[in-house]
């Protein structure tokens, strides 16, 4: 496949920004595949997510960047730069809880999902045996109140021993220390449902079946020092009824969560997230 150069880019709105980039491109004998852009109108903001074949580009790779920053000095533009043949390393962190765990492993093994899983942390042994049959080491770190701050800093050093592009919180039910999210500011994806704030704590699904609830849904959204108040990737919803058990609501919920997840990490993988003012733009 060819491999192509994509630019993901936010700045003040203005006149000629996007024939100035497709200009830099052309000039220098780029094929644009994708242009995709949006203008958030309060914000007078300019986004976009520009894709070109690279495979006879005049500028090597290596220095793309720099000659497009004159550009973006211009336009006073935050840009990220990014190559189609990088297989991101990936980390998953996990619990007790194995349907979201097992569903990822199964879409990176398949090929649905570009990147290289390369270490399974756990606070619990449960899931060793999944990470073992799909053949990826696993490493268990207890952690409590106690021991937190030097359970963290193991997690940390195997993550840059790694070299991690990425980390999934596949239902990891531990919350992660502002220092540690600042290593990696968008870069950890959570999952969880969409009950909140009504039914924090354990077993929200016991209580909104209990509640009577109609709709059952789930969030997956990069990670903050703020709980679960990072910018929104993906939400979905299933309906749910007065004929569902208990059980048919853990069940879907448990099935959202996995396609909402899922949804996530493709769109992550494949560079068409934009994240400004704590909110994204996906363009998929």
């Amino acid at each position: 496949m060819e491999e192509s150069a994509i630019l993901l880019i936010a700045c003040p709105d203005r006149v000629g920004i996007i024939k100035e980039i497709a200009g830099f491109i052309a000039d220098n004998d780029g094929n644009i595949m994708h242009l995709d852009q949006h203008i958030d109108r309060q914000a007078n903001t300019f986004l976009a997510r520009v894709e070109w074949d690279i495979s006879g580009f005049r500028i090597p790779k290596e220095r793309i960047k720099e000659e497009f920053s004159r550009i973006a000095e211009r336009f006073s533009m935050n840009f990220s730069l990014r190559f189609s043949n990088c297989t991101p390393k990936v980390a998953l962190f996990v619990s007790k809880q194995d349907h979201c765990f097992y569903d990822i492993m199964h879409r990176f093994k398949s090929g649905e999902l570009k990147g290289k899983v390369k270490l399974v942390i756990s606070n619990h042994e449960d899931l060793k045996p999944i990470s073992d049959f799909f053949g990826v080491p696993f490493f268990h770190i207890p952690k409590t109140k106690e021991n937190k701050e030097s359970a963290e800093e193991r997690e940390l050093k195997l993550l840059r021993e790694h070299d991690i592009d990425l980390i999934i919180l596949a239902r990891y039910m531990q919350i992660l220390s502002p220092r540690f999210v600042h290593e990696y500011p968008n870069r950890i994806i959570n999952i969880h449902h969409s009950f909140l704030p009504a039914f924090p704590g354990a077993k929200p699904y016991h209580r909104a079946y209990k509640k009577g609830v109609k709709i059952i849904g789930a969030t997956s959204h990069y990670v903050t020092e703020e709980l679960d108040q990072g910018p929104i990737i993906e939400q979905d919803i299933i309906r749910v009824s007065h004929r569902d058990t208990l059980e048919d609501f853990i069940r879907k919920g448990k099935d959202i969560e996995k396609i909402v997840l899922a949804r996530a990490v493709r769109w992550h993988l494949e560079n068409k997230i934009l994240v400004y003012d704590n909110k994204t733009v996906v363009f998929t």
